[in-house]
């Protein structure tokens, strides 16, 4: 059994944390503090209290665009993204827990793909996308992000750890293979499923390149391409463009403290044992 750290050493320990997150914190404030005060962010020396703060940006980034629209559509997308790798994933990881023939082709494949970046693909994503009749539409925006490879894996993981004898328990209760994801496995697979969630929201969230490409009706367009065109309504950029970055940044903040300790836990399965 291992001691138990001294006090001064924990003491220590909970001091260095708290120095470092005050680090990793210091540019979230300095951002939401330019957001309501206007300041030169250039100016020496910096001012640590907000001076005069206002919310005079966040009623500019909301008035001067139509930024409901944006949000509605970003809010549309990211739950289609979000809906369709929690499904597909987890068909998938189920998938490749079981043996068949060709399977490790199969992961050697998915692993060989994800060496090959988005932006390879983006051609004849958008053509099969075009195909199908899917630009301008909501569908079509979240069509790249409904599978993931790693959040595949991330599954396979949390299957693979689910004792195989409650899933034998469950077949010869006669449940069919669809009925044992849903009732067996996902239910068991908590961290999993908020680590599909978390990381498939943000990345659509956050995504730029393609919804400018299959965009041609602006109301159709998200959150990150309304920014762009926002700043091409203000003079005075610093404060504006930090507190469109604030209301963006919120959303993605929120649904992790949501599910951050299932996200840790879907990250960090497998890594120890016993």
């Amino acid at each position: 059994m291992a001691a138990r750290p001294s006090r001064p050493r924990l003491l220590l320990r909970h001091a260095t944390l708290v120095a470092v997150s005050f680090v990793m914190l210091l540019p979230f404030y300095w951002v939401m503090k330019t957001a309501v005060t206007n300041e030169n962010i250039y100016a020496y020396p910096p001012g640590i209290v907000p001076r005069d703060p206002h919310l005079f940006n966040f009623v500019d980034v909301w008035y001067l665009i139509p930024f409901p629209r944006y949000l509605l559509n970003s809010i549309v997308v990211s739950a289609i993204a979000v809906a369709g790798n929690v499904v597909l994933n987890a068909m998938a990881g189920y998938a490749l827990t079981r043996q068949f023939p060709g399977r490790r082709a199969v992961l050697a494949l998915f692993l060989s793909c994800m060496l090959i970046p988005f932006q390879a693909t983006i051609i004849p994503a958008y053509l099969i996308t075009a195909k199908m009749g899917l630009l301008n539409t909501y569908f079509g925006l979240a069509f790249p992000m409904l599978s993931t490879i790693i959040c595949i894996f991330v599954f396979k993981a949390a299957f693979e750890a689910v004792p195989r004898s409650l899933i034998d328990a469950a077949r010869l209760d006669g449940l069919s293979e669809w009925r044992i994801i849903l009732r067996v496995l996902l239910p068991l697979s908590k961290p999993a499923i908020a680590t599909n969630v978390i990381l498939s929201f943000i990345w659509s969230w956050n995504n730029f390149l393609w919804p400018l490409l299959i965009t041609r009706d602006p109301t159709m367009q998200t959150l990150p391409l309304g920014l762009a065109r926002f700043l091409s309504y203000m003079e005075d950029t610093t404060g504006a463009l930090y507190a469109f970055a604030v209301l963006v940044l919120a959303p993605s903040v929120l649904v992790f403290l949501m599910a951050q300790k299932e996200f840790i836990r879907g990250l960090t399965s497998g890594a120890t044992k016993g």
